[in-house]
């Protein structure tokens, strides 16, 4: 079970999402500087100049079993516009977070982040048959939270002084999650916003 999930490829109208390597390298530097990402104090980002140091430290994680990291996508370019993440794997469980996302300042709040996380959930729930995905994010990440309620995730809680951000700050984790009897409820909502943005 050590590469549960087995490396994907998933496909949208917008959106592909492809196993991360060291050859979306350009594309997510390019990305990162959209919007100067990384001076967000209260997530991480990497920067342009260790972003080949991101990339391997997501694919040691994948070796070890804990994280499945894919490169985001943009169809109508062909170009990696961010990095996501199956993480905190529970095979046992059946159980992923989808998290460690990222995505250029420009494609945010756009049909790429909506369409990404509907193609997550629809394997996670559809083909590895999950009995939940989690989204966690800092507290004070108002933008992120609300992104995440969107999903239709419901709030789980909070896990206070959970770690220690790289400016020294301690992050009080607020924790979602989606649950196998909501997806259908969910995939329904998540539908309904892309039909909206197609119109």
């Amino acid at each position: 079970m050590k590469h549960w999930p087995e490396d994907i490829t998933l496909l949208g109208d917008y959106v592909r999402i492809d196993p991360l390597s060291v050859n979306h390298l350009n594309d997510l530097q390019d990305a990162v500087r959209d919007g100067e990402l990384n001076l967000l104090w209260y997530t991480f980002i990497p920067n342009a100049d260790d972003m080949l140091e991101e990339i391997n430290k997501r694919l040691r994680l994948r070796e070890m079993g804990s994280m499945q990291p894919f490169a985001i996508i943009d169809i109508a370019t062909g170009l990696a516009v961010g990095m996501t993440t199956f993480m905190n794997i529970d095979a046992t469980n059946r159980r992923v977070e989808i998290g460690s996302t990222w995505l250029s300042k420009s494609t945010q709040r756009t049909f790429i982040n909506t369409e990404c996380k509907l193609l997550l959930m629809a394997h996670a729930f559809e083909k590895l048959n999950c009995i939940a995905v989690e989204f966690r994010t800092h507290f004070i990440n108002t933008q992120s939270r609300k992104a995440i309620e969107r999903l239709g995730a419901k709030f789980d809680g909070i896990l206070r002084n959970h770690s220690t951000m790289p400016n020294g700050t301690l992050r009080d984790t607020a924790v979602y999650s989606i649950i196998r009897s909501e997806w259908p409820t969910v995939k329904s909502h998540l539908n309904f916003q892309l039909n909206k943005k197609r119109d």
